[in-house]
């Protein structure tokens, strides 16, 4: 596909979004113990990502839920008792729960949730560029529909990529690598391993500037530069840090600065204010020079999710995820491979600590 195909589809998608409307703050505490009551009623579990909004990440805080990154989420829901899960985040989290657990009810706000590398890379465009190439390893990111999941050999986000990419290429295996471009090149000029890239990206991150971050380095010298791996390989350059949603809130709480430049969607500010209330954040310019820059980084999609539509999911029991059986077994086991390779690294981490 190629990146104008991409952003078409991208856009048709976007064209038919709806994002909850605005509430009023006795309007969201009606709604928010509404969600809890109907919570315990359906025996359900909220589970949220970063970049939705901060209501919904306190909700499932304080609803015995989860907010995490989407590697955290996936073994959350997998490991929760709940026969239930709500999954506040984008299509393939919700995909991801269902496959984990095929006894589970998953359901999601909305359906219509999606993400840019997930349409950017349609299963049976993608099947072919396997086919393609039958001698690599097929290691797709996450944030991709079930049915490239279930071609692929290994499922990896932005908090394990790197490890699982060097362990491969110990190995000596050649990969193949899907979908987002800007974090497979970062992948691959950090570990050396022989890397053919899908040409996607994600829309957020791709749109932060290296010349409006520059000028913003200016303006905070002292400020510490935090940048996901999903954004071009310039704004990567300036970063202090470069990690996962999660690496990023705790470079927030461990690093000595005063002063954080956040390069990423800016939902995630809210855990890295409640964690570090005493840092200032400041968002990474998307467009303009120096004074005149302006961000709007956000998921759209993301911020599909509202306190309104959650009631309604779980009051109705629609928007449910549904995977085709034969098709979860296939995607079941890279990401199986995915969560025992980083439960592994994790014991021998903490048997080293």
């Amino acid at each position: 596909m190629t990146q104008a195909q991409d952003r078409i589809l991208v856009q048709e998608h976007l064209a038919h979004m709806a994002e909850p409307k605005p509430l009023s703050a006795a309007e969201k505490a009606g709604l928010e113990s509404k969600i809890k009551s109907v919570l315990r009623e359906k025996d359900a579990v909220l589970v949220a990502h970063y970049y939705t909004d901060p209501d919904i990440q306190r909700l499932a805080e304080e609803s015995g839920g989860c907010v995490a990154d989407s590697l955290e989420m996936a073994r959350f829901g997998n490991q929760h008792p709940a026969t239930t899960v709500v999954v506040a985040g984008v299509r393939f989290m919700g995909e991801t729960a269902k496959i984990l657990n095929p006894e589970k009810r998953v359901l999601m706000p909305t359906l219509e949730a999606t993400c840019s590398l997930d349409v950017g890379c349609p299963p049976d465009e993608f099947a072919a560029f396997c086919d393609q190439h039958p001698d690599r390893t097929v290691v797709v990111y996450a944030n991709t529909s079930a049915a490239v999941k279930a071609r692929a050999d290994w499922v990896v986000t932005s908090s394990c990529a790197q490890a699982i990419v060097e362990s491969l290429d110990a190995r000596g295996e050649k990969i193949l690598w899907a979908p987002d471009k800007h974090l497979g090149h970062y992948v691959r000029k950090t570990t050396g391993a022989d890397m053919l890239l899908w040409d996607g990206s994600c829309i957020v991150h791709e749109e932060f500037k290296f010349r409006g971050l520059e000028d913003l380095k200016v303006l905070y010298p002292e400020a510490a530069v935090l940048v996901h791996p999903e954004s071009p390989d310039a704004v990567v350059e300036l970063a202090d840090v470069v990690g996962s949603t999660s690496q990023l809130i705790h470079a927030v709480q461990t690093l000595p600065n005063e002063q954080f430049i956040v390069a990423t969607d800016n939902g995630i500010f809210y855990k890295m204010q409640q964690l570090a209330p005493n840092k200032t954040l400041i968002e990474a310019p998307t467009a303009g020079n120096g004074a005149t820059c302006r961000s709007c980084a956000q998921c759209p999609w993301m911020a599909m999710n509202g306190l309104e539509n959650l009631l309604h999911v779980l009051e109705t029991g629609d928007q449910e995820i549904e995977v085709d059986p034969a098709l979860r077994e296939d995607a079941l086991k890279p990401l199986r491979r995915m969560l025992d390779f980083t439960a592994g690294a994790n014991l021998k981490a903490a048997g080293n600590a």
